[in-house]
């Protein structure tokens, strides 16, 4: 038996959107059911998003802590960011997030893991890259804004976050999964064998 998630799309009779934002907006759609009724699913519609964990040569990892308005928290949590643009190469993405909010650069890539963040009620795709051979950027900082002017950058022993991930210390989704796909993947065939940074995404295809 081969455990992989597959494409399937359920007959939709009708669609509407109630609600647009600046980047995601809520759609209804009315659902045929395998019994034959018909059931309506409100979820957000989301252009997906993008997460670096950058791991240092002490195996340190890079972490900003960041307020979250929804959830109420100053959240620890790595580089992330949407993938503003149709079709945006999702490598690209990351190096831009990695240089914007941390002022780094990195010399190795592979694809951490693919998920969605959560898909009972959000088409949200997120992609978590390992980035390695970190250095400082060269150039100007981005100006921060908002909620990012507030925002705190340390680098944090691994095994420490794993620790706080455990003792349920640690909320954030991209860091959660970030630094137990580490810990899987050494246990596993190594960091070098996990695919590259430029494989394939068929959730959210991108161009070269």
């Amino acid at each position: 038996m081969t455990i992989k998630d597959a494409p399937a799309e359920w007959r939709v009779t009708a669609t509407e959107t109630p609600f647009r934002g600046g980047k995601t907006s809520v759609r209804t759609d009315e659902v045929v059911m395998p019994d034959g009724s018909v059931v309506r699913r409100d979820y957000q519609v989301h252009p997906g998003s993008v997460a670096v964990l950058a791991l240092d040569d002490d195996d340190r990892v890079l972490v900003l802590r960041q307020y979250r308005h929804p959830v109420r928290q100053r959240l620890w949590e790595i580089p992330a960011g949407l993938l503003d643009v149709p079709g945006e190469n999702p490598l690209r993405a990351a190096q831009r997030e990695l240089y914007e909010e941390a002022h780094v650069e990195a010399e190795e890539w592979r694809v951490l893991a693919d998920l969605y963040t959560s898909p009972g009620g959000s088409d949200e795709a997120l992609r978590i890259f390992l980035a390695r051979g970190l250095s400082e950027a060269e150039g100007e900082r981005f100006e921060a804004a908002e909620e990012e002017a507030d925002m705190e950058v340390a680098r944090v022993p691994l095994t420490d976050l794993v620790r706080g991930v455990l003792a349920g210390d640690l909320h954030n989704d991209c860091l959660v999964v970030g630094v137990l796909a580490v810990l899987a993947a050494r246990a596993g065939d190594g960091l070098d064998a996990l695919r590259p940074g430029e494989a394939p995404w068929p959730a959210r295809p991108f161009t070269a």
